[in-house]
């Protein structure tokens, strides 16, 4: 099986040279370098020479043990970089880039072997003050949720104050109505004042 995989490799490197033959002037990329974006992502970057005809690029990538290839291709572009995806974490890979011109492909580039980090080894390399887009989201998320809360917070305290000043004004227009009622009661419950008689005179 795994000589089936070698051999399945060496033809598809060999038709990426027979390939090459018309873009002959065409530069392998230079300076290949992977940088891993997580346990399961890397990114893959590299060079080519001023002044090639580059109008895209492939990438071959493949495990160690040859049990999976994948090949990338991508045209009409001049990125200098490829995303890998669905790594397996803790896992060798071997990753070649070649360029694209109207003629052909370059040779491929030096062969570049990386292992995936462990995810606690991605966490343990993780320094304090590094954050993350999805730590980002969630702190904005939480400021969000305590600006409502603090909002509907202060419309009920405005309520409650609104209603006591309705109740305070009912209350002070009732008092001289209440002042008039107990006047009026006072007066009808005081002793009615009797008149006082004139002096008698003797008649002589």
């Amino acid at each position: 099986m795994e000589e089936k995989g070698i051999n399945a490799a060496l033809l598809f490197l060999g038709y990426l040279s027979v390939s090459s033959v018309d873009a002959d002037t065409l530069s392998a990329p230079l300076n290949v370098t992977i940088e891993f974006k997580g346990v399961n992502s890397a990114l893959v970057k590299w060079d080519i020479l001023e002044g090639d005809p580059v109008i895209g690029f492939a990438i071959t990538q493949q495990k160690k043990d040859m049990r999976m290839l994948r090949f990338i291709q991508e045209v009409n572009t001049t990125t200098r970089s490829c995303a890998l995806w669905d790594l397996e974490e803790d896992t060798e890979y071997i990753v070649h880039v070649q360029s694209i011109s109207m003629s052909g492909t370059s040779p491929p580039s030096e062969t570049v072997l990386f292992r995936t980090p462990k995810e606690s080894e991605k966490l343990a390399s993780k320094s304090p003050d590094e954050v993350t887009m999805e730590e980002v989201d969630q702190a904005a998320q939480l400021r969000a949720g305590e600006l409502i809360i603090i909002v509907v917070v202060l419309v009920m305290w405005a309520g409650v104050i609104a209603l006591f000043c309705r109740q305070y004004d009912i209350i002070k227009d009732n008092e001289p109505n209440n002042n008039k009622d107990k006047a009026k009661n006072s007066s009808e419950c005081s002793t009615p004042e009797h008149p006082t008689g004139g002096l008698l005179r003797s008649k002589v």
